[in-house]
């Protein structure tokens, strides 16, 4: 079993890995966010680093599904691959910061790269406000996140609601957090496991 769960930064995508990899028992994989060299690089001047961040994501990201798919142990993953394509480096494209040859050279190894992988048994798209996200940002204090503008989390989110309407790689649960506090709350989790459990196992499990 392969659940990946999506959303914009500071959505509550690591959290609820986490959460969910301990309640099952699962393998949590992890976005290499805090690993990746360019990213207070990016955040700093996003023009001059944004292909060398998403080649470095794409890569990072490519090489874990790959190690999901081979080692056949229940995981639990924190985004997708294709969140890295259809919203990240897409965004960057359209908001001018990633040149149309270096959008297409990506593109290419994305689309060279996707006929080796499987998607997720289900997507699990938590779905945030601008409000719930820059207060989760803030709350977790990433220096680099700072100076992370609004109108970048906004278009953001425009291109995940477009790539949440338009999935069809497999089963897609999507949960609107915005009321919700999955981590001080633990009726709110339940809420989240019983919805999960319903689409793994069947209404009758």
């Amino acid at each position: 079993m392969h659940i990946a769960v999506a959303g914009n930064i500071g959505s509550g995508k690591t959290t609820l890995t986490e959460k969910l990899a301990k309640h099952f028992g699962w393998q949590a994989e992890f976005e290499s966010a805090d690993d990746n060299p360019y990213l207070p690089d990016f955040y700093e001047d996003m023009k001059r680093w944004a292909f060398h961040l998403q080649v470095y994501f794409l890569n990072s990201r490519f090489n874990q599904i790959k190690r999901i798919q081979e080692s056949q142990i229940d995981t639990v993953q924190d985004r997708t691959i294709y969140e890295d394509a259809y919203i990240f480096a897409a965004n960057l494209y359209k908001s001018h910061l990633l040149s149309e040859r270096d959008y297409y050279n990506y593109k290419s190894l994305f689309e060279s790269m996707t006929p080796h992988i499987n998607p997720p048994d289900l997507l699990i798209y938590l779905k945030a406000d601008i409000p719930k996200l820059v207060g989760q940002i803030e709350k977790r204090g990433r220096t680099y996140e700072t100076t992370m503008r609004i109108d970048y989390l906004k278009n953001l989110n425009s291109h995940y609601e477009e790539w949440i309407a338009n999935y069809k790689e497999g089963k897609l649960l999507i949960v609107d957090v915005n009321k919700l506090d999955f981590v001080e709350n633990p009726e709110d989790f339940s809420l989240i496991l019983e919805k999960v459990h319903r689409e793994i196992f069947g209404l009758f499990s």
